[in-house]
């Protein structure tokens, strides 16, 4: 995900087709709806509206949302904050079983860590045609030249993680 200017972090508009090979499975419309509960949580500091939770084997690891703004780091993605939260509760920086969910799709920076952590499976709400990359502008996430490919479902509740992001924007630039 990419922070910084808050216009770098639409969603674009209209989003693109989830991933080929894109499933979704139970329990993921219920996980994506907490990591929307984040994403709003993110709005009311005034951080970007993204939201992440990780879980492992079905049971919650951790949750959290952007805080860029609010500890001046831009690595402070909901991604990362949850990476780093659930490898710390973990106790191994391998994340082996888990999925993420997360409201946009992942930038670079937060694939990256994502494929480095090794993540079985990522969900993700509304794609981010500038910059995401689980499909839609890149795909570092199944990147057959990597170490680790991670399983990647897209557009799980995307209208709603869509909408809010939209709202933020709109807010912003009417001010």
């Amino acid at each position: 995900m990419t922070q910084g200017a808050p216009a770098e972090r639409s969603s674009g508009g209209v989003d693109p087709a989830p991933p080929p090979g894109s499933t979704t499975q139970p329990g993921d419309r219920t996980w994506m709806a907490r990591a929307l509960e984040q994403a709003r949580a993110a709005r009311i500091r005034g951080e970007v509206p993204v939201g992440a939770v990780l879980v492992h084997r079905g049971r919650l690891l951790c949750e959290t949302h952007n805080l860029t703004a609010t500890h001046a780091d831009p690595t402070a993605h909901a991604e990362l904050l949850a990476l780093r939260e659930g490898a710390r509760r973990f106790g191994d920086f391998r994340l082996l079983e888990t999925t993420l969910y997360v409201t946009l799709e992942p930038c670079a920076m937060c694939a990256g860590a994502i494929v480095l952590a090794r993540v079985q499976r990522v969900v993700y709400g509304a794609a981010d045609p500038k910059a995401g990359m689980a499909g839609s502008l890149g795909n570092l996430l199944q990147d057959p030249r990597l170490n680790h490919r991670a399983e990647v479902s897209g557009g799980v509740l995307a209208d709603a993680a869509g909408a809010l992001l939209r709202d933020f924007f709109r807010e912003r630039r009417g001010r």
